[in-house]
C-alpha cells in the first residue's frame, strides 16, 4: 500500500467490504441461511473462513460483483456485519453508564442500566445498517477487479483470500 495515502486505504477497505458483504449475502442465498463462515477485509481484498467449496465461492463474488455494478447496492449492507455488533456495544455501554451514574439507589442503577441498555440495543439496529452504509462500506465497485480466488488452509479452517485490484495498479 505504498504510496497511497490513508484516505485511499480506507476507501478501498470499504469497497472491500461492501463486495466481501454482497458475496456472502450471495453465498448464503445459494447455499442455504445454515453455512458457517466468517469475513474481513482489507485494502487488498477479503478473507471468507468456513467450509466452502473455492468454486461456489468464486462465483459468487463475480455475481456479487456484477450486482453491485448493476445498482443493487443494498448488498453492501449486511445484517451479520460486525458494524453492528460495534454500535450495539457502543450505544448500551454509553446509555448504560448514563443513566446508572444519574441513579442513587443500586437498584435503581441496575434496573436503569438495563432498560437504558435494552432500547439502546433496539435501536443500534438502524444505526449498524446506517454507520456500514454510511462509513464501513461502500457500493461502488467502478474500477474494481477481481484478481484472484485462493484457498488455503489455517489449521483446520479453510480461508479463501479474494483478492483485487482498482484501475490504474
Amino acid at each position: 500500500m505504498a504510496g497511497l495515502s490513508v484516505a485511499d486505504v480506507f476507501e478501498r477497505t470499504r469497497r472491500n467490504h461492501g463486495l466481501e458483504h454482497a458475496t456472502v449475502g450471495v453465498l448464503i442465498q445459494r447455499l442455504g441461511p445454515t453455512i458457517r463462515l466468517v469475513a474481513r477485509s482489507t485494502p487488498r481484498g477479503f478473507y471468507i473462513y468456513g467450509q466452502l467449496p473455492t468454486e461456489a465461492v468464486r462465483a459468487a463474488v463475480d455475481e456479487a460483483l456484477a450486482r453491485l455494478r448493476a445498482g443493487e447496492t443494498e448488498l453492501a449492507v449486511s445484517p451479520l456485519c460486525g458494524t453492528n455488533i460495534a454500535v450495539a456495544g457502543l450505544l448500551a455501554g454509553l446509555s448504560s453508564l448514563a443513566v446508572a451514574s444519574a441513579a442513587r439507589r443500586p437498584l435503581d442503577r441496575l434496573v436503569g442500566a438495563v432498560v437504558a441498555g435494552t432500547f439502546a440495543v433496539l435501536l443500534a439496529q438502524p444505526l449498524g445498517r446506517l454507520a456500514q452504509a454510511r462509513v464501513t462500506t461502500s457500493a461502488d465497485m467502478r474500477g474494481l477487479r477481481v484478481r484472484r480466488v485462493e484457498r488455503f488452509d489455517a489449521g483446520r479452517i479453510p480461508v479463501h483470500w479474494v483478492e483485487t485490484e482498482f484501475a490504474g495498479e
